[in-house]
């Protein structure tokens, strides 16, 4: 892509601007860490673009508060004082409808998560947001909790113009397939190589 433009044009009909516009589904695995933080930059161009914005955490305990989410809170509320921007909903397990995660088994935690993509699918096919931020949704596609194919089909089949960022590792490779954008975050150094922790507007 040099100077951001197509190598190819491609002969499918599309007129430029039709191209241009279509709705992408986007991956960011791989081992190295950033995956989450490049879907939410992602995010903040959506906001900024006034598209309505959902955030669907899978993995991260409602215990846990990240930079992001007190940063996206704080973004709808000048959108619902302002109008500036967009609105953006923050779903996680542990908070909200079905997803709690509760003492139980690993069946119950994949039950969860199931009524979780379930949810989705309902908002795809109302087209309630326009940048869904499935984060970490991998894991439970990995650990077979949730239908890759069922996933792949759905979102294939998403009405509208819903662009939709999934990150994680461990990517199942039907969903590498079927992804528009696919980036593997590689590690080449990490500061925990040399045993320093996690710290403070770095990690969270």
């Amino acid at each position: 892509m040099p100077q951001g433009k197509p190598a190819v044009t491609p002969e499918d009909g599309l007129t430029t601007r039709q191209r241009r516009t279509r709705p992408l589904l986007m991956l960011h695995t791989g081992e190295m860490k950033g995956k989450s933080t490049a879907a939410f930059g992602l995010a903040l161009r959506a906001w900024n673009q006034g598209w309505p914005i959902g955030v669907f955490q899978f993995v991260k305990s409602a215990k846990w508060k990240v930079g992001e989410e007190n940063a996206f809170r704080a973004l709808d509320r000048l959108h619902q004082d302002t109008g500036e921007g967009a609105p953006v909903e923050w779903h996680k397990m542990g908070e909200g409808w079905s997803w709690s995660r509760k003492q139980g088994t690993t069946e119950d935690h994949a039950a969860a998560a199931l009524e979780g993509w379930r949810e989705i699918a309902r908002r795809l096919a109302a087209e309630q947001h326009r940048l869904y931020v499935l984060d970490e949704f991998t894991y439970p596609l990995h650990w077979g909790w949730i239908d890759v194919a069922e996933v792949v089909s759905t979102l294939a089949d998403r009405p509208g113009n819903q662009h939709v960022v999934i990150t994680g590792r461990n990517a199942p490779q039907a969903l590498v397939d079927a992804a528009d954008l696919v980036v593997t975050m590689t590690k080449v150094k990490h500061p925990m190589d040399a045993g320093q922790k996690g710290q403070r507007g770095i990690e969270w």
